[in-house]
């Protein structure tokens, strides 16, 4: 059924989902430092790093845990904590909730409830990543953590490996190694990629080469949670039957002599000269 309505106007319950640093506290919007201070309740994904995070900005609230291994049940308390009218925040450790985070079932849960979900912004690791990668950025595609067991990773990649649009990864320190080199053996060792690391912080730094250079990196000096921008696939030649080649030799020997013809489709489809001689023996040589 189709719903529509304005957020901020009446008096349903709203929950709001804020974004938090991801390195750089200074990135902590104001204005979720004003919305913060507004509620009742903050449901955070830590509540020791949530707790900290909001007495670096003078915010003292009850703090709700609400991670992947008790969202449903979380969920189903702050839902009747809103029903009871007091507001509440959700937010996750490091950049949106719900990007590769808890908070999905939590608003899900929201929504269906015939209540309301907002959101307030800031940064996001992968954004920062592509904007500073130099890969193409007409199209990108945010896949996010690939499988830990590493014949379901491949077999991830595998399904990626044809898509044409630039791809967003997430991906752990400890798993970074294996990562990169099934990435290399899989979506091709020529592609370009770029590695970020430790995004907004004092030793942020930026990777850029090949997948197969990148597969060769030490991983002990690879540390942090990283974003990996991946280029993608190149687009194939197309594949040249031998009709189209004797229709192209048709067009080229009005105007020249055959040895030229021959060598100029051969140069201009990069195709083998003996494969259009062939051709040009068995259509005008008789």
């Amino acid at each position: 059924m189709l719903k529509r309505e304005l957020n901020f106007q009446g008096d349903t319950p709203l929950l709001y989902l804020i974004a938090t640093p991801i390195g750089n506290l200074e990135e902590f919007s104001s204005r979720a430092i004003s919305v913060l201070k507004e509620m009742d309740y903050v449901a955070c994904e830590d509540t020791r790093n949530s707790g900290l995070l909001l007495k670096r900005f003078g915010i003292e609230l009850p703090l709700i845990s609400c991670h992947e291994h008790n969202e449903e049940k979380a969920s189903e308390r702050i839902l009747s904590l809103m029903k009871e009218g007091k507001k509440i925040a959700y937010m996750s450790d490091a950049g949106y909730p719900i990007i590769s985070d808890p908070g999905e079932r939590l608003a899900r849960k929201v929504l269906e409830a015939g209540f309301k979900v907002s959101v307030v912004n800031g940064p996001n690791a992968g954004l920062c990543a592509f904007v500073c990668s130099g890969i193409p950025s007409k199209h990108f595609y945010f896949y996010g953590f690939l499988e830990s067991k590493p014949s379901t990773r491949k077999k991830e990649l595998e399904s990626l490996k044809d898509f044409r649009d630039t791809i967003i990864f997430y991906e752990s320190p400890h798993r970074i190694e294996d990562t990169l080199k099934d990435m290399a053996a899989i979506l091709g060792k020529d592609r370009q990629a770029c590695l970020a690391r430790e995004l907004t912080k004092k030793h942020e730094e930026f990777i850029r080469g090949k997948l197969a250079e990148l597969s060769e990196l030490p991983p002990d000096t690879l540390i942090g949670e990283m974003v990996i921008v991946v280029e993608g696939a190149k687009e194939k030649a197309k594949e040249i039957s031998d009709e189209d080649i004797k229709s192209y030799l048709s067009e080229a020997l009005k105007e020249r002599k055959s040895k030229d013809a021959i060598k100029e489709i051969s140069k201009q489809y990069s195709l083998p000269k003996n494969r259009v001689y062939d051709i040009y023996l068995k259509n005008w040589k008789n």
